[in-house]
């Protein structure tokens, strides 16, 4: 996936890699790396993401990029990753965190890495830069969730310094909860 090349930087997370801020234009694209990312996920037998195949994004993207809360990280022209920062909690968040201490933090969602990217700790450098490498005025932590029966990706935000925070059960399932401060 191919990106027009820009010159909006916020800054590289690798020597190779640099930050941008998805504009309504990049929509296509960003959709095009989730489906890629489902699809990869359904492979390893997971059905995280399933809806995205079926055309329903419970995230909302379009409206996400819209808002400013999409980056985009890029190696050349070639979209190598995403990730979704949430200034203000989505419904979903409400029903995993409750009804407290949402106004200090961000909501990371959509962590996604495209398959030519893959292997090489993008997924952790993305991770990281989103706890320091970028300032949310009055926000002081990031959260996240997953699923709780995927113990590689449990591990990997623990190993990227996540605090592990409880579990929560919906319809979906049972999701674990993490935070960093930043």
């Amino acid at each position: 996936m191919a990106i027009s090349l820009r010159t909006d930087s916020l800054g590289s997370i690798e020597p190779d890699i640099e930050v941008f801020r998805a504009r309504p234009e990049d929509t296509e694209a960003v959709l095009q790396l989730l489906v890629q990312t489902a699809e990869w996920l359904r492979s390893k037998g997971s059905q995280q993401w399933s809806g995205l195949l079926q055309g329903e994004d419970s995230h909302q993207t379009p409206e996400a990029i819209k808002r400013g809360e999409v980056y985009l990280f890029m190696q050349g022209s070639m979209l190598a990753g995403i990730v979704m920062l949430m200034q203000k909690e989505s419904a979903w968040d409400r029903e995993l965190w409750g009804a407290e201490g949402h106004e200090s933090a961000i909501y990371l969602h959509r962590l996604a890495i495209s398959r030519e990217a893959a292997g090489k700790n993008l997924g952790e450098a993305i991770v990281r830069w989103a706890a320091s490498g970028i300032v949310f005025k009055g926000k002081d932590r990031i959260r996240l969730d997953c699923i709780a029966n995927n113990a590689k990706l449990n591990a990997f935000y623990l190993s990227c310094g996540y605090a592990y925070k409880g579990s929560a059960v919906n319809e979906m399932g049972e999701f674990n909860k993490y935070e960093m401060m930043c």
